[in-house]
Formats: C-alpha cells, structure tokens, sequence
C-alpha cells in the first residue's frame, strides 16, 4: 500500500509520482481521504506502537494484530488532524478480565490521551477520553460483541461533537472539548484483537442505516453515501450460487475522489463499498469492476467523466460460465459524462449486478450494455438523456451458443428521455421484463425484441413513441407480450406475438398504475434520489 495514507493498494496501480503527491495531500482539507493501511503490503510501516505484540498476519485478508492481553496496547498513525472521522474494522480475539475493550482513536495527543470507540467485553460501545491514563467514560449503549466476530467501527470528532458507530448504524454520542485535534489510531486494553481496512476522512461518514425499498424517492442527504438498499427484479433472484445483490454488504465503506483511488478499489478482492465525492476523471476507456463491490455516488454532483465500468472478464467465444465470473455489483447514484466506450458493460456470464439511480449522457457508445451470457440483473430508476446508443441487451445476432438461457433483465422506472434508440435493443433473452419505464420522444423505436428474445413490455408510459415497442425491429424477430401501457402524443401501437414467460414465476413485483409513471419516474429517477 502507499505508506503515506492513501489507500491500501493504490501504489499496485498507481505511479510513485502519484503516491508521492498523495503524500503532499494527506494533510489538506481539500482531500477527503486522509489516510487508509489495509495492510496488504505486509507490514505496518506508518504506524507507531506501544504495548502488546503487532504483527501483519493473514485472516481472509492480510490485517494488523494484537495478540498480547496481558497490558495495555495501543498504535498511532497519520498526522495531526483537526475533524477526522476514522473507520475500521475490528475482531476481538480474547479478553482479559472484566471491563476490558478493543477500540479505534481519535484526536490522539500521545498513546495515553486521545478519544476512543470501543467494543467491550460487558456486551455494550463504549465512547471515552483518555486523560493521562486514565480513563472517562462518555456514552455507552448496548451492543452485540463477539469473539471471533468482525465489526465495523467508526469514531468522529467534527468540533466538539463525538460519535460512535457500530456497523453503520450510530449507538453512542457526546460533547467534549478536551482534544481539539491530533493523529489517529487503535487500541486494546487488556485485550487481544485483529484490526483491518483503517480508513480515515475528513468529512462525516453516513448518518446510520438506509432504507430498503428500491423505489424512494425522497432526495438523498447531502454527504451521504447509501450502500444498504436492495433491489427487485432479476437481481434479486437466487441463482448461479448467489443469493440475490448484495455488493459491498459486509466488508468496508471507504471513499474516493481521485481516479488513482477509484482504480485501486475497484482492482481489491473481497466484499468492498465505495462511496465516490465528486466528479472524476477516468482514463478511457474502460476499467474493470471486481466481484461483491457497492460503487455508489455523494450527492448529486459525483461520477465520471472520460471512462466507463466493465463488470466481466475480457470478452471471448467460450460457452461455459468460468467459475470466476464476476458477480454481485451495485453501481448507484453516478453521472457518467462522455465516456470513451461505453458507460457500464456487463459482460462474460456475469451476474447479479443492479444498476440504479444513474444519469448517463453525452457519451461515445451504450449507455448500459448487457452481453455475452450475463444474467440476473436489474437496471431500475436511471435517467439517460442527449445520447443515442442507448442499451443493448445482446450485442450480436449470431451470438446464441452464448446468450440463449441467459440475459435474464429487469428494466424498470427509467426515464428514456430523447433517446432515439436501443431502449433496450433485446437478443435472445427470455424473459426480459421492462415495467413502469416512462419512455420520452424516442424517434426511432423504444423496446426492440429480436433474435428469439422474450420481451414482458407491461405498465409503461409512452409518449410521442412512434414506434414504441417491435419484434420485428430489423434482423432475426421476437416474441413480446405488450400490456397494460399507456400510449400518449403520437405515440404508435406495440408490434408484438407470440409467448413469453412470465416474470413473476422468478420473482415479485407490484406494477404502479401506468397513468401515474411519467410523474413518479420524472421525480424519482436519476442522481440524488436514493436513501
């Protein structure tokens, strides 16, 4: 990793110019990132320890451990900081005796005063000042500690103002003014414990739990990074070994606003959230996304311009799923800006992937392209504007020794906003199942079901469609069932036969009445939307 405090893994595909201005940025405001060690690289060079035995040993991952209990053991890093939010996650291994905990620390002046968030052995998070040694207890609330057991842990000091975070959701707060700034770091007091994933910013991290329906339309809090939604449709099925879209669930919430950082995220093994501030700038054209990865933008202002997102392995003839497709991806709540290729390309047996609440124009090619044997996916509440190549659902008519069986997709409450066509264009998929998308003006055609696909095209709004729904678009022809849409403007009629299977023998879903979409899609879908 760099040694300076930027992410773990960013010297593996960062250049030593970019750590060493990395190194330069550490200490200003302007970098939300202040400093992160997962420890990959082997050793804890940064950190300064005292008490205990350290060591970087492998758990899943590599991570930092404690081993000692017999005595307090504590470890500072970074450098001296005014607002620091720091982030961890932390498995207690032994505790010796009563009272005893395992923590991460703020505002550290020296390993004997500093703020600390800790989990102890008495089943509660405990939030304290350590003066000179000893110990003041400022808020505490119950909560599950197990040994063995990763947790989540993560300690703000904004002001005067503390809070205290259990796996995303906070348990404990107070007010304090006895350390105003200093280094961070993590500690165990009579304890052993096994720490990973240290990232530290120097903005407030997410309020606590999201919501979990797929069809909020509130306006997402500004600063807030919502990663624990989940989705309806395919991507929610249980199949190919994966119980539903879960993405980043269970491993850590870290955040980017360089390219250099975004790269390294995506590039890690392992469960993984990745909150993204601001607009970044990607080389082109396209940068693979690994497995159980939440890739999910601030606000309404962050995303990409230049580059876009592949989630597959590179693109050849073979018919077989590999046991390595990638799998359980959520890319929410980005804008995506001219990218060079395309914007988001599923592809090579890929699965369970959800793509939602994104603004996509102004780009080279698709928009949302799906391929080459991708299944159990769900694109839902995304706005796409002033582009042409807009979706494909299967990128070539002779393509069938890969596709046929597959490309199972769920498109709903989309704005197709002007966007002349590929809404989607469809191969060989059965079903494919488009519901209470709001279609706007698109002059060439809306959904084109070719190829042998299966097409479920029900509760949506066109308006001034000429052409709104096709199996005999161009190429080999279709099956479509076109039901209960509505048909506005100069808005023609579906051009559909034959039979298709039916969405709901894979999952559930409740159809809003098609007259109320355009309204609900129009104010619900795009950026700034969700949690």
């Amino acid at each position: 990793m760099s040694k300076h405090g930027r992410l773990a893994s960013l010297g593996a595909v960062a250049s030593a110019f970019v750590v060493a201005v990395a190194v330069l940025l550490v200490p200003s405001a302007a970098a939300a990132t202040l400093f992160g060690d997962d420890f990959e690289d082997g050793d804890s060079i940064g950190w300064s320890s005292s008490g205990g035995s350290w060591s970087v040993v492998t758990d899943g991952s590599r991570a930092w451990r404690q081993s000692g209990t017999s005595s307090d053991a504590r470890a500072l890093a970074g450098a001296v900081w005014t607002g620091q939010s720091v982030q961890a996650r932390v498995k207690p291994t032994a505790f010796n005796g009563s009272n005893r905990h395992v923590a991460v620390t703020a505002r550290a002046q020296n390993t004997g005063n500093y703020y600390y968030l800790g989990l102890t052995n008495a089943g509660s998070a405990v939030l304290g000042k350590r003066v000179g040694g000893g110990f003041t207890v400022l808020a505490t609330a119950p909560a599950t500690v197990a040994v063995g057991t990763w947790s989540t842990l993560r300690l703000e000091a904004f002001g005067s103002t503390l809070r205290g975070f259990v796996d995303g959701a906070q348990l404990v707060t107070a007010t304090d003014a006895t350390f105003g700034s200093g280094r961070i770091g993590v500690a165990t007091h009579y304890a052993a414990a096994t720490f990973d994933d240290v990232l530290v910013t120097d903005v407030a991290g997410p309020g606590g739990p999201t919501s979990t329906t797929t069809t909020t339309t509130t306006s997402q809090q500004p600063g807030t990074c919502a990663t624990s939604d989940r989705p309806t449709g395919f991507a929610s099925v249980t199949a190919w070994g994966q119980s539903g879209t879960t993405g980043g669930a269970g491993g850590p919430t870290i955040e980017v606003d360089t390219a250099a950082e975004f790269l390294a995220a995506i590039a890690r093994t392992g469960p993984l959230n990745i909150c993204v501030r601001g607009m970044i700038a990607l080389p082109g054209p396209m940068h693979n996304v690994t497995s159980d990865k939440t890739i999910v933008g601030i606000g309404s202002a962050s995303g990409f311009t230049g580059g876009g997102l592949n989630i597959g392995l590179p693109a050849s003839n073979v018919t077989t799923p590999p046991a390595d497709a990638v799998h359980n991806v959520i890319i929410r709540n980005l804008v995506f800006r001219d990218w060079a290729d395309d914007a988001v390309n599923v592809q090579m047996f890929s699965h369970h992937v959800w793509i939602d609440h994104n603004d996509l124009s102004n780009g080279y090619d698709g928009a949302i392209d799906i391929k080459r044997g991708s299944s159990y996916v769900t694109v839902s509440w995304n706005h796409t504007h002033n582009h042409t190549k807009n979706m494909l659902l299967g990128h070539d008519d002779s393509n069938g020794a890969q596709d046929v069986g597959r490309l199972k997709v769920t498109y709903h409450h989309n704005w197709f906003d002007r966007t002349p066509q590929r809404n989607p264009r469809v191969r060989f998929g059965e079903p494919v199942h488009m519901f209470n998308n709001y279609y706007l003006y698109n002059t060439d055609v809306g959904v084109a079901c070719q190829a042998d696909s299966g097409c479920v095209v029900e509760g949506n709004y066109f308006e001034d469609v000429e052409e709104p729904v096709s199996n005999s678009y161009a190429g080999p022809g279709g099956r479509c069932v076109a039901r209960n849409n509505v048909f506005v403007g100069e808005s023609g009629q579906p051009d559909c036969s034959g039979t298709v299977q039916e969405p709901r023998d894979y999952y559930p879903y409740t159809l809003d009445d098609p007259n109320t979409v355009k309204a609900t899609v129009m104010a619900g879908s795009g950026v700034g939307k969700i949690g």
